[in-house]
């Protein structure tokens, strides 16, 4: 607050304080008083004006100096009119008002929208189980008419659930600290899980896949685990080579104070421009087009999501055309901050 910018405002009332001492001193002019009343009269009314106008300036100025100091401090910026005080001048009290007044809509607004999309995902999530039953009756179904054509539909039903379980995490991913358990994991569990919810795609693909070294226990979440490492999984089956035998290798390691579970493959790559990108919401890569492939984008974006909600690091390193390494970094302890 500058005190130039302050004087500016007080133009006209500085205007009439003048027009005022010129009118008094033409008034005492008319009359015989001594020369001391004439000039002391409006010294004494300009001085005590100048000390006014300068004690506002100074109130005003501290005020106004500690609101964007706390604004500038303050990481969310609408609650600044939780913690500033109500001034003892008017325009501070007004402002102070409005403020709240604004908070107070804000809040409402938010907890409408709030309650709308707690509405929304719950409905999802009833939909999503809802709609598991009539896939597992068609797999029911399947399994006792099995052929050529019956195969071919499972392979179907099975890209369904796999998106249909996408859309529940997607759903979920904004409130995991609701909805994770942590506990000790064992990496060979998840793993053989996640091989055997995606049995089908790798036998009708013929992909084979070498996991090793997995005897290792984990703190995590499992079902969150198993979700991230089925959408990388997916993405190596989705974007392998035709033109050879599609080889996946899974593996972990154990240092001082982490551990790193890897899948590692030999498909079509990432370009190295692209690598910066892989985890943005709808991303799919210039070699996923190519292939025409219809990817969503979403798998490694919600994987990033939940894994930053875990406290778990994740990395992809990509030789084009040689194959694609996604890492999975565990701390050891919670101190370890992983991002």
């Amino acid at each position: 607050m500058k005190f130039t910018s302050f004087l500016r405002d007080k133009l006209m009332q500085i205007t009439f304080i003048i027009f005022a001492l010129v009118t008094i001193e033409i008034f005492l002019m008319a009359y015989p008083f001594g020369d001391f009343i004439k000039v002391y009269i409006p010294i004494i009314i300009l001085t005590l004006y100048s000390i006014s106008i300068i004690i506002e300036y100074l109130i005003k100025k501290k005020y106004y100096n500690n609101i964007e100091y706390l604004l500038n401090e303050l990481e969310y910026k609408y609650l600044i009119a939780e913690i500033i005080k109500k001034p003892n001048f008017m325009e501070g009290k007004l402002l102070v008002d409005i403020l709240e007044q604004v908070n107070k809509s804000m809040i409402e607004n938010v907890n409408k929208y709030k309650y709308l999309q707690e509405d929304y995902k719950e409905y999802i999530e009833m939909w999503i189980h809802e709609i598991k039953t009539p896939i597992a009756t068609s797999k029911m179904i399947i399994e006792n008419n099995k052929n050529n054509v019956t195969k071919s539909i499972d392979e179907e039903l099975e890209k369904i659930d796999n998106f249909i379980e996408q859309v529940l995490f997607y759903a979920r991913s904004n409130t995991v600290e609701k909805d994770y358990y942590i506990k000790k994991c064992s990496l060979r569990d998840i793993v053989n899980e996640v091989i055997y919810k995606n049995k089908t795609a790798l036998m009708s693909e013929n992909i084979s896949i070498d996991a090793h070294n997995l005897d290792i226990e984990v703190r995590t979440d499992n079902k969150w685990i198993v979700f991230m490492l089925n959408q990388v999984l997916q993405n190596s089956i989705k974007y392998r080579k035709k033109d050879e035998i599609e080889k996946i290798e899974i593996y972990s390691e154990k240092y001082k104070e982490y551990i790193v579970l890897t899948i590692k493959d030999n498909g079509i790559g990432i370009k190295e421009s692209e690598i910066s990108k892989v985890f943005d919401k709808g991303f799919t890569g210039t070699n996923g087009r190519l292939l025409n492939k219809k990817s969503t984008g979403i798998g490694l974006y919600l994987c990033k999501k939940l894994c930053d909600k875990l406290g778990i690091a994740i990395k992809v390193s990509s030789i084009e055309q040689k194959g694609t390494k996604v890492e999975l970094i565990f701390p050891n302890n919670s101190y370890i901050d992983m991002n």
